[in-house]
């Protein structure tokens, strides 16, 4: 076999391509491309190329060996009347697939799956003849007798994203081995492929190979990276699945869960092979270079502990087996029934019997959707791949919840709360028994590594995410859904009192009791959220209500779950209160009577000047929830210029942080004075490095928390007024080359904060009144008739609907009044899943880094195999229009699409960050891409399924 640099050709090609790259077939380029081969040629690829037709094939749902993709592929007619297009089975899917074929003259119809081998690359599509209006196509014949070595062919598909390639090869080998893909991906086997040298690459998988006559006499498959060789499948057992569907009967598949390998009489004879066992074998079969050796044995399987890796294979059913071809047809002949075989072990002749198995039994044909994620039973590829039995529930998308709790893509679950799961009815049993929000043990272990077991705890999600069983059915080409058993009403909490271990230091002791991990976990990424999972500290600053205030790093958003840890012991469960508008401050609320009598008390926050060499104690948390302590001095008290963030989200802006000399490693924490007095909190802030998000630690002053907290302990909302430009401090010296009054330079230099610098609008929130007013470079010299030299003294001084404020704009001193805006602190509060694209309105990072106008319907997010990403509405863009419907806002959005159906078209004028205007347009797919509307409320989050799943 050849090593992992072979691959499929659709790893090259599954990407979502834009729609203008769709690959259509087009009439001149089919024109142009006979035009150029040798006369005979000609006149068959004249007749062949009707046949062919572009693939474009989603799958909506991670599936066994393959994830969640939009791809373009190529596939050919081989029943016009009944409408069967042949292509590989990693085209066709092994799970759900939505599919279009686009003829030559770009007639589109939609596809069905009728059938995907369980181990050969080989699949069916079926359409309705009807539907294709203009140009009735013409089938290609399948004869696969005609490839011989040294056949001229030519590879007629879509490659390397060309609209039409014609390749030219010739058959170099009929007996090479079945390709490798990689060791956790799919792979053929107990097959031989042919070989050639046409070079084939990502678009061209399943396309005809065809001889000088035009009839096919292989499948393209597969290509080398390291060489110019193209791999095609045999054709026997493929004339043999075609007409048994055309005839609509069952393809009947047997097995042995065993994997047959071709070796050359050399190795044979060092296998044991008689002498004389070889020379009749070369009497009878005078062209034969080998014979055919067991190889791997899947354990548990039909013939484990009958045959062994090793043994020649002479007979079976008391024929002789020179190949894979007869080996094939007495298995699929005999399913559920007892054959003999004839073998040598060590030169040794045995006579074994053993049971043929059914070869589609042990390939997974339903799924379970839960918590996000998909699961279904290991199926005969992995197991073959990792010499495991075929047992067991296969993680093939973690999702939200198992994502949440470690489990990875890949894990195969053996028992859920302690009720073991060997198979998918186990699972749904043991999941649907627990409440929402249930924390249950789970184990699993890795398929690189099955002899160790691993225990995570899930959080189950029946909130974010429905639960539904799905089933394939090859007559509808689709996978009708059933929800599963609605959960049980979770039960009222107790409360949990935990002794919190003495430090041996009275301060440390007192700060630890305020000090709790905080862990949030975000099912939907709105508002550019980064990540899903975020980890950081939080203090207490009201034991009696539970609230706790925490950084923007780690609570971003308000939709989640949010946890607070105490001293490791107890985990409660959060809800996000308030989330600072501006500075990267977020507060949470736990039930405190669920703490019981535990010690934990509230943080004295005290509010003092911090200068650079003040020394000071960094306490703060571990990522295992130790406490760290360490001295240290300020080094800087700025407020720094953190670059924009791809894609925008909240950014600190304008807000003097306290950097350190010296820092422990924590997850948040606080600086405390030496009685133990909280001076800031030792926070995370989210930055950009290239294109990867990162964090960087530094302190948040005490009064700021102070003032936030400060409502909400009387039971108010915090009330945020801004001017919404964004500030950056200019030294005087710069202030004065760009006009700026000596005045007025002399106004500042007396000012109470000492400060050598002038505050500078560097941008302003698109669709404030301060946009209208103000402008970028503006030097802001005084507000409310207090001159400013730090952009807290402006937030202190925008208390009122309207301010003030005295600006020097290109050397002329002007006076405006400028209304304040109003900030809530509740985040974005409603988001929709369309199409299999995350809509929201346009958060405020928008407005504030990008410029962008309010207005729209913002994409923050799109899952891979959605129609989404098939048709290139990507995140960061805002729908704008619908159908030439304006859609200013959500509301708007949904009533321009609420008459479309499954399959409809849609078209969606979109802006993106730049303000380039494009017009796209996507096909619905409700069956597998559901409205579904996110909604908060008082009482939380809450889903809202807006269109329900086909059955």
């Amino acid at each position: 076999p050849l090593q992992a640099a072979e691959r499929v050709d659709s790893r090259r090609a599954v990407v979502t391509l834009p729609p203008m790259l769709a690959l259509l077939l087009a009439t001149s380029f089919a024109t142009s491309a006979a035009a150029a081969q040798p006369a005979g040629w000609e006149r068959t690829l004249d007749r062949v190329v009707p046949a062919v037709v572009v693939l474009r094939v989603s799958a909506p749902r991670s599936f066994d060996t393959q994830i969640a993709s939009s791809t373009t592929a190529t596939g050919f007619v081989v029943d016009a009347e009944q409408g069967l297009i042949l292509t590989n089975r990693h085209v066709v899917q092994p799970g759900p697939a939505v599919a279009e074929a686009v003829f030559l003259d770009h007639e589109e119809v939609e596809l069905q799956a009728v059938y995907r081998d369980p181990v050969h690359d080989f699949g069916f599509f079926r359409y309705d003849p009807e539907a294709v209006r203009f140009m009735p196509p013409t089938a290609l014949e399948l004869a696969p007798d005609r490839a011989r070595v040294g056949t001229e062919v030519r590879v007629v598909g879509n490659d390397a994203g060309e609209k039409l390639s014609i390749l030219t090869g010739t058959l170099a080998r009929l007996d090479r081995d079945a390709p490798v893909y990689g060791r956790n991906g799919y792979n053929d086997f107990n097959t031989f492929y042919l070989q050639a040298g046409s070079n084939t690459s990502g678009g061209s998988s399943g396309s005809p190979v065809v001889d000088r006559s035009g009839r096919v006499v292989a499948l393209n498959a597969g290509g080398s990276s390291r060489a110019a060789s193209s791999f095609y499948l045999p054709l026997d057992r493929v004339v043999r699945a075609l007409d048994l569907i055309r005839a609509g009967e069952p393809v009947a598949r047997g097995t042995l869960e065993t994997t047959f390998l071709h070796r050359p009489f050399d190795e044979v004879r060092r296998l044991g092979l008689r002498p004389e066992t070889e020379a009749a074998t070369r009497r009878a079969f005078p062209n034969a270079v080998g014979m055919l050796v067991v190889g791997d044995i899947v354990p548990g399987g039909p013939a484990d502990g009958v045959l062994e890796p090793g043994d020649v294979v002479l007979r079976m059913e008391g024929r002789p087996l020179m190949g894979f071809l007869p080996l094939e047809s007495i298995l699929d002949e005999s399913v559920g029934m007892e054959i003999e075989l004839e073998v040598e072990r060590g030169g040794e002749p045995r006579q074994l019997h053993v049971r043929v198995g059914d070869l589609h039994a042990i390939t997974p044909d339903e799924y379970l959707e839960v918590g996000g994620g998909v699961l279904h039973e290991l199926s005969y590829q992995q197991a073959r791949n990792h010499a495991l039995p075929v047992r067991g529930v296969y993680v093939a998308d973690p999702g939200f919840a198992f994502a949440r709790a470690d489990v990875p893509r890949g894990a195969v679950l053996t028992a859920i709360g302690g009720s073991p799961t060997p198979t998918l009815d186990a699972a749904e049993t043991a999941l649907a028994g627990f409440a929402d929000g249930a924390r249950v043990p789970v184990r699993y272990f890795r398929l690189g590594n099955p002899r160790t077991e691993q225990v995570s705890v899930l959080t189950v999600d029946r909130r974010w995410f429905h639960m539904q069983r799905c089933r394939r059915d090859d007559r509808l080409g689709t996978w009708p859904c059933v929800a599963s058993a609605p959960p049980p009403a979770a039960e009222d909490p107790r409360a949990t009192t935990v002794q919190l271990p003495s430090l041996g230091e009275g301060r440390l002791d007192r700060l630890a009791r305020s000090l709790v991990l905080v862990r949030f976990h975000v099912p939907y990424l709105i508002d550019g959220v980064p990540g899903g999972r975020f980890l950081g500290a939080g203090l207490v600053v009201d034991a009696e209500r539970g609230l706790v205030v925490t950084d923007r790093d780690t609570v971003p958003v308000s939709l989640g779950d949010a946890t607070v840890s105490f001293a490791g012991s107890v985990e409660l469960p959060a809800r996000v209160v308030y989330l600072h508008p501006v500075h990267g401050l977020a507060v949470l609320r736990y039930d405190p009577a669920l703490i019981g009598d535990t010690p934990v008390r509230s943080a004295d926050l005290h509010v003092r000047d911090l200068s650079p060499g003040d020394e000071f104690w960094l306490v703060g948390l571990t990522p295992r929830d130790r406490i760290v302590s360490e001295t240290t001095r300020i080094s800087q008290v700025e407020a720094p210029e953190l670059p924009l963030p791809r894609p925008p989200r909240f950014r600190e802006t304008g807000l003097e942080l306290v950097t350190v000399s010296d820092q422990p490693a924590t997850v948040g924490g606080v600086l405390a004075d030496g009685r133990g007095r909280v001076v800031a909190l030792w926070a995370s802030f989210s930055t950009q490095r290239g294109r990867e998000a990162e964090s960087v630690f530094a302190g948040i002053p005490s009064e700021l928390v102070r003032d936030t907290v400060a409502p909400l302990r009387e039971g108010r909302t915090p009330e945020w007024r801004s001017l919404e430009v964004e500030l950056v401090p200019v030294p005087l010296a710069e202030a004065r080359s760009r006009g700026l009054p000596e005045a007025a330079a002399r106004l500042l230099e007396e000012s109470d904060s000492g400060q050598r610098r002038v505050l500078s609008v560097r941008r302003r929130v698109a669709g404030s009144p301060a946009a209208r007013l103000l402008r970028e470079g503006d030097l802001l010299v005084s507000v409310n008739g207090q001159p400013v030299t730090r952009p807290r003294e402006v937030e202190r001084a925008v208390a009122g609907e309207k301010v003030r404020v005295r600006v020097v704009r290109e050397g002329e001193e002007l006076e405006l009044d400028v209304p304040s805006v109003s900030l809530t602190g509740s985040g974005s509060t409603r988001a929709l899943r369309w199409a299999g694209a995350l809509l929201q309105a346009p958060h405020r990072a928008l407005a504030a880094q990008r410029g962008a106008e309010p207005g729209g319907v913002y994409v923050s997010w799109a899952w891979f195999g959605s129609p989404a990403s098939r048709y290139g509405l990507r995140a960061t863009r805002r729908i704008v229009a619908v159908d030439g419907v304006p859609t200013p806002d959500l509301d708007a959005f949904l009533s321009g699409v609420a008459d479309k159906g499954d399959r409809d078209s849609v078209r969606l004028k979109t802006v993106d960050l730049e303000g380039r205007v494009a017009v796209i347009t996507l096909k619905l797919d409700l069956r597998y891409w559901p409205t579904v509307e996110l909604l908060r409320s008082e009482d939380g989050w809450q889903r809202i399924d807006r269109s329900d799943s086909a059955s």
